[in-house]
């Protein structure tokens, strides 16, 4: 799912139509009878964050949206497409996610869901089966989730390193996450490596120096798993440090299992996401609130895990900036549906379903420090899903019906 290396800044918008009704040459694209179309630019549409437009129209001219506004005004174009009276929405921006890997934890996740105890190892066993798996098969394994992914509606997709735990196998799994997209982010910090469990400071030292050096040239992200049993404030301080001096920006794995350092961290070192965000004190949401750091709230894996729900209600009424996304992983979150994971959010997370959506698109785009993607609206990509549904609202309304019948990635129909 390659997001393209020209497309992470907004200079192509500065030279589109800015607004509803600007002129279009052709050829072009135009869909038209959308019965809803959520724009997430509240200046394009009913000024609401979802920028609403009822019977509207979108057009697209190569990889970017032109023109957007009511299907009665949308101008001529070589080709129409009739939506049917169907809603569209931008392409999920799911920005977090653990895809390179091999191996199978079903047994796992049965013995968790039974009320069992499980000693098979956890992300240990992941990373065994990784180390051992060909380039080949890691590569496919990717491929095969990104496809579900699309079909689901996801156009854009993060995903990191972090099952290798070794200087060379870390660096082939970004090389090939690199492969299918541009949005790779280094996580030699996941946990401990096996082979390094009786001295984590030497640990630290691999990961913020030969590992780092190898893996830099493949990644934009560099990420640390601060928790309790992982890496405390200051091995992840280090970390994300060591790793912005080689041009890396931070994300953190933040306050998933328990209170501690991450999220103000994250803050302090003007990360672009803080990510799980469970559990929180006021200070910790004070700090996301007086910053640029997105909260990006995982719910397939309170899900998996029968966790505790993060609060996304108290986030919100904070005035934190909050993300969607699946944390696509084989132990602790697998699947690859952001539209299950909207549809937890608004069932327990206290999200409006307008919320949800807006966190899924256009939050995860924030939390990339992306502007191209996550809204429709002149001058930004054309991804865009079309849904079986009159409304977005289906997609928490409905939860589990496969609503999207229609992807459209970079101008072009792909689902």
């Amino acid at each position: 799912m390659n997001t393209g290396p020209e497309t992470r800044n907004s200079a192509a918008a500065t030279s589109a139509p800015t607004s509803a009704n600007s002129a279009v040459a052709t050829p072009a694209t135009a869909i038209v009878n959308i019965a809803s179309l959520v724009t997430n630019d509240p200046s394009l549409g009913d000024e609401s964050p979802l920028g609403l437009i009822r019977d509207a129209a979108v057009v697209i001219e190569g990889d970017r949206v032109v023109w957007v506004g009511e299907s009665s005004k949308a101008p001529a174009t070589d080709n129409r497409v009739d939506a049917g009276g169907r809603a569209v929405i931008p392409g999920f921006v799911d920005s977090h996610s653990h895809l390179v890997f091999a191996g199978d934890r079903t047994a796992e996740f049965n013995a968790r869901m039974s009320g069992r105890p499980y000693e098979a190892g956890g992300i240990r066993t992941t990373v065994a089966a990784t180390r051992a798996a060909s380039d080949e098969a890691l590569s496919a394994n990717v491929a095969r989730y990104l496809r579900e992914a699309l079909a689901q509606g996801t156009t854009t997709f993060e995903t990191k390193s972090g099952y290798g735990l070794t200087v060379e196998d870390e660096a082939r799994a970004l090389r090939i996450a690199a492969e299918h997209t541009d949005e790779v982010t280094y996580l030699g910090a996941h946990i401990v490596s096996p082979d390094y469990a009786d001295d984590p400071a030497a640990y630290v030292d691999l990961v913020t120096g030969p590992m780092l050096d190898a893996c830099a040239p493949y990644a934009r992200w560099v990420d640390v798993f601060c928790e309790k049993g992982a890496f405390d404030g200051d091995q992840a301080r280090a970390i994300l440090t060591a790793g912005r001096a080689k041009g890396l920006h931070p994300r953190v794995h933040a306050n998933q299992l328990s209170y501690g350092p991450g999220v103000r961290l994250a803050v302090e070192l003007d990360a672009a996401s803080a990510d799980h965000c469970t559990h929180l004190t006021d200070a910790d949401v004070d700090a996301l609130a007086s910053g640029d750091t997105v909260a990006t709230l995982l719910p397939g894996a309170e899900f998996s895990t029968r966790a505790e729900w993060p609060d996304a209600r108290r986030l919100l009424d904070a005035g934190v900036t909050v993300a969607l996304s699946t944390d696509c992983n084989p132990g602790s979150s697998f699947t690859s549906s952001v539209p299950f994971c909207i549809a937890l959010a608004v069932r327990d997370m206290g999200m409006t379903p307008d919320e949800a959506v807006w966190s899924a698109t256009a939050g995860g785009a924030a939390a990339l420090r992306r502007t191209d993607i996550g809204r429709l609206a002149p001058g930004t990509r054309a991804d865009l899903t079309l849904l079986n549904a009159p409304s977005h609202v289906h997609l928490a309304y409905r939860p589990g019906v496969p609503l999207v019948s229609e992807v459209w990635r970079r101008g072009v129909r792909v689902v």
